[in-house]
This record gives structure tokens, sequence and C-alpha cells, in this order.
């Protein structure tokens, strides 16, 4: 009934959405100025290396453009030709064309043309070294591209990589910033043989490939290069358009051999920060259907799990123990649980071109992809893992901001969610819904417990002289019974609001504010941000953040809960300025003690980060050996709010960037670290020493090459002296290695320390207090990825981190982290992959196969198989060890999804 409720709402929701943008006439938005940047008068070098100037229309399509004053080169840019200067008409195509790949049409020759493209890496605004030509047009429904690269076709580099996997080969991309706010824009990548990659360009972030956009593409090699045809629905894209409305508008081509050469149709000035703001622009869309699109994909999985268990839970232990029953030992068993089927529904609704409903029926949430195995050894704070989850994805940069208050993957497995999103005029906004069932879906060891709780009771009822010997052990039972009951099959209720105001040309400032509350805690968050653009170098951004958060421990009756208020602050901070061979920037971050974040991601509290970063670039000379050298320096450190310091770092590194992609680079870190044993938290480290402090120093290097077509290498080495090892210990194969615990293991070995009677230690020497300590620490990574085929694609990496202690000479970890993946490509939507990794920490192997069928976004087929083994280690049931393989869990699964579309 609560889901058929919350659908209800949403409906209602739904529609109230609707009758609101059909009753509101769009808002008139003045045509965006053209940028005025001052020009310079140009070196005879670069107006030597500056392309001849060509036509960038049809002439038809020039005689329309309306007369407008010449937009100015950006300060370090060669003069803009008039073409260029100002905004391109794009023509509407009487024909649609066939998308294959052949450009054949006739129709394609009444398209506006992009050509005479600047080389812009490594050169600077020079000549490129093969010709580029872009044809656009559009009709009501569809925007068409098509991209003529001329090229020895022998040389040209291209495989059938998965979706948004093209940047390591040759590839064509358009930037499309549809609101010509020069913020944020749709970027469109398609490599020689039409395969897509797509995502979303924002500025001072970069770009975001988790964004899927339903379009179509084919590409084909040539006598005299490639072609690739294009045709984008304007229904897959938010936008503004119209009579006197323009795009901005970039078009790059990467011609992979040539040290990663990338042209550019608009000269990209090195000395002004920014991609969007050096943009083009196009004009002349108009006459556009303006379709509402209603978008549905129904999904279904079918899975199979198993899983390793203990053979007594949690609940039946405390069962017989409140019977007086001795529990046998306990090594675990393997249970395979009965297959599963979990439909769900996601759903789009296009209100008007530039707003969004996305609603989620018990969405299916399994991740297709695996995370990464990590090093986790020796980590103090948690660890960052992306969103991969469709729904999450579509808008997600408009709920980012510096202070990561929004990581969705804290919304663990939603019954119902609701997503509003979309930019009317110089407001962008977006609004976020989920009632998440994962915290009150308590484990297999909570429920047992619950119903042997139950139990128990049921026996004292019956026979008050039956249970256990001490009847305050089973009240005790009873209540951590009641306290669960008020969690159990409990959801979640989640809200995040997001508003950006675009003041001026480039500057911003935006609203965020989170909700969480769940049966046990709430969690309020709310605060402004900025962006303001001083000059065409420099910029600032900002964010504030005031948190309200309760944590209640709850007892089975309410009347008797406990529950604590924090309040916490937080700020952040990023200066940066970029000039022709020079850029630096200043930036930061604070957080309070009392500063929660239950929506976000959050890595430490109590603590100021202040920064300064300072880089270099050489002038590029493309043709020669060396074609640029690099040197880096940074300066920072951290203090709480007491004004302590807890740690500072100055790093400083140089290299030059060679031929065949290569890079080399060498540096020296040296730094300083202090803990406190407040920082711990807990009350079992009440005994850590109150303060440890270490100075370090650090060598590394790393270097990376694409030799051939084939072949991408890369690999780094770094030794760093005075490391600090928090003493945590890593798994049974690598226990504490400080000297107090090392007195501790020794003093039970001789028996010293079975009772508190009999112990002739004192007993925190028996535990073996926290004692973190200096070492040496060895981290070095490299990988190679071989193309065997055009199909065929094969990479293996590898990563090992160990720490010596210097007290006692013991390895603290060893942790080596290899990853085989091997991918075939059937088609451009057909593949296969495999992948194993292996973490020596705790000897654990993760498996992954998977054949998937993925046609266009919204619509997949997928067959996989995980498994998760460990090989030698210790069963974690009893702690003995363990010979041969032992199976942790595994799952088989099918999942299967189809996008309805459908538009009025």
């Amino acid at each position: 009934m609560n889901i058929i409720r919350r659908v209800a709402l949403l409906c209602l929701f739904v529609a109230a959405c609707t009758t609101l943008t059909s009753a509101q006439t769009p808002a008139a938005d003045p045509t965006p100025q053209l940028a005025k940047a001052a020009s310079p008068t140009p070196t005879p070098a670069t107006v030597a290396a500056a392309p001849s100037a060509s036509p960038a229309a049809s002439p038809a399509a020039n005689a329309a453009a309306p007369a407008k004053a010449a937009k100015a080169a950006p300060k370090g840019a060669p003069p803009l030709p008039p073409e260029k200067a100002q905004p391109v008409r794009i023509t509407r195509f009487d024909t649609a064309p066939v998308i294959d790949g052949k450009m054949d049409e006739e129709v394609w020759k009444t398209g506006a043309v992009f050509k005479d493209f600047y080389q812009f890496h490594p050169g600077d605004n020079i000549a490129p070294s093969q010709p580029t030509e872009v044809y656009i047009g559009f009709d009501s429904k569809t925007l068409y591209i098509a991209f003529r690269c001329f090229d020895d076709p022998t040389k040209v580099r291209a495989t059938i990589p998965k979706r948004d996997n093209i940047f390591g080969e040759d590839n064509v991309r358009v930037f499309l910033d549809t609101f010509n706010d020069q913020r944020r824009a749709y970027v469109l990548g398609f490599n020689p043989l039409g395969v897509q990659a797509d995502g979303i360009h924002t500025e001072n972030q970069g770009l975001d490939l988790s964004v899927d956009i339903v379009m179509e593409s084919k590409g084909a090699l040539t006598s005299d290069g490639y072609v690739v045809e294009v045709a984008v629905p304007f229904k897959s894209l938010r936008y503004e358009a119209g009579k006197g409305k323009q795009w901005g508008i970039h078009v790059w081509r990467n011609i992979d051999r040539n040290n990663d050469e990338l042209v550019s149709w608009m000269p990209i000035a090195r000395d002004a920060s920014g991609t969007l703001n050096q943009a083009g622009h196009i004009t002349g869309l108009e006459g556009i259907s303006t379709e509402r699109t209603l978008e549905f994909i129904p999904s279904i999985t079918f899975s199979q799990n198993g899983v390793s268990a203990p053979v007594f839970l949690s609940g039946q232990r405390a069962l017989m123990e409140a019977h007086g029953l001795a529990v046998p030992a306990d090594g675990g068993r393997f249970v395979n649980r009965p297959p599963g089927m979990d439909p769900g529904l996601t759903a789009k609704f296009s209100i008007n071109p530039n707003t969004t409903l996305d609603l989620a029926i018990n969405p299916d949430f399994a991740q297709v992809e695996a995370d990464a195995t990590v090093n986790t050894a020796n980590q103090r704070f948690p660890i960052f893992f992306e969103e991969k989850r469709p729904f999450f994805l579509e808008g997600i940069e408009i709920f980012r901001t510096q202070l990561s208050a929004v990581h969705t993957r804290t919304i663990v497995d939603p019954d119902v969610a609701a997503k509003l999103t979309g930019k009317r005029g110089r407001t962008t906004y977006g609004f976020l819904y989920a009632s998440d069932n994962a915290p009150g879906n308590l484990g297999d060891d909570d429920r047992d417990f619950v119903r042997a709780a139950e139990d128990l009771s049921a026996v004292r009822r019956r026979d008050e002289q039956a249970g256990p010997d001490d009847p305050r052990f089973a009240d005790a039972l009873a209540e951590r019974r009641g306290s669960l009951m008020r969690l159990l099959d409990r959801n979640a209720t989640v809200g995040i609001l997001r508003v950006k105001r675009d003041l001026g040309k480039e500057n911003s400032i935006g609203f965020l504010g989170t909700s969480y509350n769940f049966a046990d805690r709430s969690n309020y968050v709310g605060g402004f941000d900025g962006r303001f653009r001083f000059n065409k170098q420099t910029t600032l951004e900002f964010q504030v953040l005031g948190t309200n958060a309760s944590r209640c421990r709850l007892a089975a009756d309410p009347a008797r809960d406990d529950c604590l208020t924090r309040n916490g602050f937080a700020y952040s901070y990023l200066l940066s300025q970029t000039k022709r061979h020079w850029w630096w920037n200043v930036n930061g971050a604070a957080r309070t003690s009392g500063f929660v974040a239950d929506l976000g991601f959050t890595r430490r509290v109590n603590t100021n980060n202040h920064n300064l970063n300072v880089g270099y670039t050489s002038e590029p000379k493309p043709k020669k050996k060396i074609v640029s050298w690099e040197i880096y320096n940074y300066l920072g450190g951290n203090h709480d709010w007491q004004g302590r310091l807890q740690n500072w770092t100055y790093e400083g590194q140089i290299g030059p960037n060679l031929q065949r992609q290569s890079y080399i680079r060498t540096g020296y870190n040296t730094g300083y670290e202090r803990v406190f044993a407040s920082e711990f938290g807990e009350p079992v480290f009440a005994n850590l020493l109150p303060e440890m402090s270490a100075h370090s120093k650090n060598y590394f290097a790393y270097m990376g090459s694409s030799p051939t077509k084939r072949i991408t290498l890369n690999y780094f080495f770094g030794y760093r002296w005075g490391q600090l090892d928090y003493d945590f210990g890593n798994g049974r194969r690598y226990p504490r290695a400080s000297a107090s615990a090392v007195a501790a293991r020794a003093a039970a070995a001789a028996g010293r320390c079975e009772s508190e009677e009999e112990s002739f230690v004192a007993p925190s020497e028996c535990g073996g207090t926290l004692d973190p300590g200096k070492g040496d620490l060895l981290y070095t990574n490299g990988g190679i990825t071989y193309k065997a085929s055009n199909a065929l694609n094969m990479s293996l990496s590898w990563s090992r981190n160990r720490l010596t202690r210097d007290d006692t000479g013991l390895v603290a970890f060893n942790s080596d982290i290899w990853s085989a993946r091997t991918t075939y490509q059937f088609t451009r939507f057909a593949f296969a992959r495999a992948r194993l990794d292996y973490s020596s920490l705790r000897s654990s192997y993760r498996g992954q196969f998977l054949f998937g069928w993925t046609p266009s976004p919204g619509t997949a087929f997928y067959v996989g198989y995980n498994d998760d083994l460990n090989r030698g280690y210790f069963n974690p049931f009893d702690g003995q060890p363990d010979q041969g393989f032992r199976r942790n869990n595994r799952n088989f699964f099918i999942k299967a999804s189809y996008l309805f579309r459908r538009s009025f």
C-alpha cells in the first residue's frame, strides 16, 4: 500500500508539472551578445601559421545571415576571419540524408560548411597536419552532421570499442552549447567507424561521459580518409531555439598518431581559461517541432545468488546462549539462495525542450560494470566510487558542487524515485525525491535475531520457569528486538533541491539543499555557491554549507530514545588563472567536526585544507623529439578548527613530452603528518598516544607511451621514507606490526593473558594499544593495453603498496592488485567481456564474465556471471586457515530492458 500511495502522489506531481508548464509562455530571452575580448596585435609567426580564410557556410546561407559585428579573436589567438566571427546560419534540409557513412546525397552540398581548422595541440593554432570539413543541416525534428576527414586510410587508428571509449584513437567531436550560456555543453564524439561517445562538458569541471543520448551514426574508411554521418533528434537534447536564438559550437578532430593532435574549427587561445567561452556560434534553428517526448524503459532481472554464511546466525546463537546451550564451532557453509526475479520501470517525460521529469518504480540498479578493486590497507578515510546507475546519471551535473554534498550512491535501493531537472531562461533547477528501502532492509543476522527474541518471549510466556538463569539476559534480548523492529523494513526519505542562476556572461550563483530522514537519524544540509570570471584568464568558485543532524539510539519504547544533535559548517574556494605558459590556482575546503552530509561524500571532518598549485608548459615544437617541457609545483596542508597543524606537503615534478604520445616525469615530495587520538573516534582507540607525527620525503617517477597503434603502456614508481602506519592491522595475513602489538602477541603466546586474575602484565599490554609509527612505503603501478585487432582489446594492470615499520622491522602490509580484462566486440552493439581481479591482502579473486547487446541507450540485454573467492586464506567464521579455494559469493544474472519512445 505504501508503494501505491507513492505512485499516486508521483502521478499527481507529473500532472501538476504538465499543467503548469502548458499554462506558461516562455519568457523572451535576449540574444546573447558576442564576446568582446580585446585582440592584441598578432605576431608574424601566428599570422603565417593561421589557415587561409574560406567561406564557413554555403553561399545561400551566408546571403541569409544577418549582418553582425565581427567577434574579436580570443587573446593569444590569430584574428578571426569574418565567417567565424559572426554566427553561421544552419541550412534547413528539404530531404533527410541516409545515415550510412557514405555522404553521397546531394542534400549535404547545401549544408553549412565548417573548414579551415587550427591545430591547438600540440601546436599553437597552426595549420593542421590533415584537412577536415564538416557539414551541418537540420529539419523540423533532427540535426544532421557529417564529418569528412582527409587522411591516409592505412594510418587511421580505429577499432570497435564500447560506447564512450573512443578517445584513445582517431575521433571527431562536436560541442553544442544549446543554451549559449558558456557553462555547459553536449559533447558528441565519434570514431572513424561511427562508434559513439557522448557526455556533458561543464566549465571548470571537465567532461562527464555518463550521459547517453539517443542518436544515429555511421562511419566508414574511404580512399582519402574517412566519413562519419550523424543524426541527432532534437528531442534527445535540452535546448532553446527559434528566431534570433544562437547555440555555441566547437568542432574538433583528434589525429591520434600525431602526438594526440587536436584541431578545432575555432582557434583555442592558451592564455585564456575555458573552452565554451572560445566557441563559435550557429543560428537559424527555426521551425523546429516542439514535441513532448514520453519514454518508458521496463526492465527485468533474473538472478541466482550464492553466499557464504555462518551455520548459526546471531539470533540462533543468542537463543542457545539464553537457554544455557554451548554454541558449536562454526566453520560456515555456502548457501544457494532461490532464483529471483526483479522487475522495474523507469520513465522520462520531456515537458518541454528544456525540462525533463524522470520517474522510477522499483528501478533495476544492478551494476553491470563492477567496481574496480582498490587498495584498502592503512586507509583512515572513506574511498570514493563513481555513480554508474542510469537514473541518477541523468542531469547529474546539475547537482555536483565543490564540496560533494550530493553523492547519489548513498541512495542504495529506492522503491520509488523522481527527478525534475531543466533550465528556464537563466535559471537551472533540479529536484530529486527517493524512498530508499536499503536502511531498513536488515541482514539475515538481524532478522534472525528478531525471530529468536520472539521465540524466547513465547517460551517465557508459556512457562515462566523456563529460560535463562539470568532473566536480565532475556530482557536485554527483548530490548534489542524492540529497537530492531523500529528499523525493520522502514524506508529512508530523501530530498534534494538545486537552483542556479546565471549572472552576466559567465557568472552564476546557486543554492543546494538536501534532506535525509530515517527512523534513527535525520540530516539537513543547505548553502550557497558561486562562480565568477574576472577576465579571460581568472575565475573564482566558492561554496558554503550548513548542516544539522540528529542521531538516535533507539529503544524498544520510543519515549526512552537517546538522541544527539550535531550542527556543522563547511566552505570551499578555488581561485585559478591560466596564461600562455603559466597556470596557477589557490584552493581549499574545510568542514567542522559537527559537519554531516548523509547524501554526500565526506572524507574528513574537523579540518581546513589549503593548497597552491603552479604549473609551466614550454612553447610546443610538434616536429621535435622533445615536443615540450612541463613543470608542476604543489604546496598545501591541513589544520583543525582548534588551530593544530595536521599535515603539510610540498611536491615538485618536471619532465618532457615526446613523440608518440610519450611523456616522462620525475619528482620529489616532502611533508609532515600529525595524528591525534580524538580523530579516530572509537573508544577502542582511547589508549592511542595523544599525538604522533612524522616527517616524510618521497622520490617518484612515471612515464607513458603509445609506441604503436596497437600498444599503450604506463608505469609509476615511488618510494617514501616516513610514511605513518596507523596500526590498524590488515587482515590475518598482516596483523598489527607495532611494538605494542608484538608485545601483546608475545604475552598471549606465553599464556600470560588468559584471564585478568592470571595476567602478569597490564591489561592494555595484553590488548596492544593503538600505536602509529613511521615506516618506508613502496608504491608502484603499471599497465598495458593491447589492441590485437579492431574487435579484440586486452589490458593488464598491476599495483603494489608495501609498508615496513621502522621500530619493529615488520611488514605492516604488502598489497598486490592485478586486474586483467579482455573485450571482444562482435559488432558496435554486441560484445563479450571477461575480467579477473586479484588482491594479495586476503588472496581474493573476483571474476566477471559478461555478454551484452546494447543497440541504443535504454535498450539492452546482458547475461553475466560474477564470482568471489579466496585461496589459502583464513575462514572468516572460525578464524582457522583454509586450504585451497573458498567461495564467498557468486551471482548469475540475466538483465533485459527496452526503450519505448513516443512524441506528441
